[in-house]
């Protein structure tokens, strides 16, 4: 495997992007749990990048709702399971672990969606954060609730209608 990375500003701070053989397998936030060791992440190059940039690029500007990239996703089963399932939590919506849980066909497993939630290797592109507790309430985020409250915030000021 070959990795790859480089570091990009947005309005939530540096983001770190990673790429394994060219392809996207990693967005990190400064600071945020799960963090990889950054001996990890291979050496500098933003080549692999580039659409990637683009499409964040897009969505901070509030031009982009929706995510087309090709993803490396390393985990268990059941973690990309839940990671593909967060996909498709539309722009500016929010979803319960709970209701996560029931659409896996698992509806006791909100807590191990939670904990799969947590180890997000792909932040904002995969969107962890449009995860909420069963009354409605943030709750934990890799990033910190502050940034999670701010990308809520954003998603739901665009038009598109939202709790936050």
């Amino acid at each position: 495997m070959h990795r790859q990375h480089t570091i990009v500003d947005s309005p939530y701070g540096p983001l770190t992007l990673v790429a394994t053989d060219g392809v996207l397998s990693g967005l990190y936030m400064t600071e945020q749990r799960h963090r990889p060791p950054e001996e990890t992440f291979g050496e500098p190059d933003p080549r692999p990048f580039r659409e990637a940039v683009r499409q964040l690029d897009a969505y901070h500007a509030g031009e982009l709702t929706a995510f087309d990239l090709p993803l490396h996703l390393a985990g268990t089963p059941f973690q990309r399971s839940v990671w593909e399932l967060l996909r498709t939590i539309p722009y500016g919506q929010t979803r319960t672990y709970g209701e996560l849980a029931a659409a896996l066909g698992r509806p006791t497993a909100s807590r191990a969606v939670g904990l799969a939630n947590g180890r997000n290797p792909i932040g904002i592109i995969i969107p962890c954060h449009r995860v909420i507790g069963a009354s409605g309430g943030l709750t934990g985020y890799g990033g910190g609730l502050d940034r999670k409250r701010r990308l809520l915030a954003f998603e739901s000021g665009a038009g598109t209608g939202g709790l936050f």
